[in-house]
């Protein structure tokens, strides 16, 4: 039943009905108005929403938030609306009903949705686009305070994060390390929506910022980081990737990969799911420790160790064979 679960919660997050209900409870006929939407549509997506834990009714047609629709209002500083409304964003649900396509053949079925790939679809479509930004910048600040309290960021003169998307990450580890200078670098319809960010962190001084095609070159560092970039790419363009990143670095530095490691087995691990929205979309695959050594030393590199951090992912720090 997942399918209606993901309608449900993204027709009535783009309602704001989460914020709608910060103050306390609401009847239906009220958020309705509110909302200007249908209220006997609105009091069922409601009352199947409370049974898997989001929302709740407490009188017949007056709901509330629950813990879980609480941190979906757009001033939570969790952003997880930012990240339900992209994983909810009917784009999915065209790419998916084409999902045979991607079994029977192990290719992306998000072309044969819409006809393009992913990140060439994306700025045609501006709610998809913006929404899917924002969903990589919440990512970004649910997964820095796991890598910051995991890995020892100092030495590096300049880090380029590359696909740094708004600079989230980025600007985080600056704020950190006062004498770190850094470089954001992402396709130019990316970079335009990073300046804010930047200077709302205080860093703008020693932050740059750099477009282009990471595929032909990337702009010189020290150190570079990929926060869940190399994932998106089948082996070929992730070598590509790898090998520009350390062909522009200034002498010996480090390459450094946040991306989930996949455990053995059937136990459980967001990246299994991940992993198939890279089939799906990108055409990009999670790997396992082995495989990510494996990848590196193709690419010229050496894997030097994997650190683990309190969220999904960790820190993959390689340097040059």
């Amino acid at each position: 039943m997942g399918v209606l679960t993901v309608s449900a919660l993204h027709a009535v997050l783009e309602c704001r009905i989460p914020d709608k209900l910060a103050a306390g409870p609401k009847s239906v006929a009220e958020l309705a108005r509110e909302a200007n939407v249908h209220e006997g549509a609105l009091h069922r997506c409601l009352r199947a929403l409370a049974t898997t834990g989001v929302f709740t009714e407490v009188s017949p047609r007056v709901f509330a938030n629950s813990p879980a629709s609480e941190v979906l209002r757009s001033d939570h500083p969790s952003h997880a609306r930012d990240t339900t409304l992209w994983m909810t964003n009917p784009f999915h649900l065209r790419s998916y009903a084409e999902f045979m396509h991607s079994l029977k053949t192990g290719e992306t079925c998000v072309e044969k949705a819409v006809g393009v790939p992913c990140f060439e679809y994306f700025p045609t479509d501006k709610k998809c686009n913006e929404q899917f930004n924002n969903a990589m910048t919440a990512f970004s600040g649910m997964v820095v305070p796991a890598v910051l309290e995991s890995y020892d960021f100092s030495g590096i003169g300049t880090l380029c994060d590359v696909a740094g998307g708004h600079g989230m990450m980025l600007t985080s580890i600056l704020q950190k390390y006062p004498a770190m200078k850094g470089v954001l670098f992402d396709l130019e319809h990316v970079i335009a929506g990073s300046h804010e960010i930047i200077r709302s962190a205080g860093v703008a001084d020693r932050c740059e910022t750099a477009s282009g095609d990471f595929f032909h070159a990337v702009p010189a560092a020290d150190s570079y980081l990929m926060k869940h970039i190399i994932h998106d790419w089948e082996e070929s363009k992730a070598i590509t990737i790898l090998r520009n990143c350390a062909k522009a670095m200034r002498g010996n530095g480090k390459i450094l990969l946040i991306e989930c490691i996949l455990p053995a087995g059937d136990e459980p691990h967001m990246g299994k799911w991940i992993d198939i929205e890279m089939l799906a979309l990108p055409g990009g695959q999670e790997r396992n420790e082995a495989e990510y050594r494996e990848l590196l030393q193709k690419a010229d590199l050496k894997l030097v160790r994997a650190i683990p951090t309190q969220s999904p992912f960790s820190v993959i720090e390689a340097v040059k064979s």
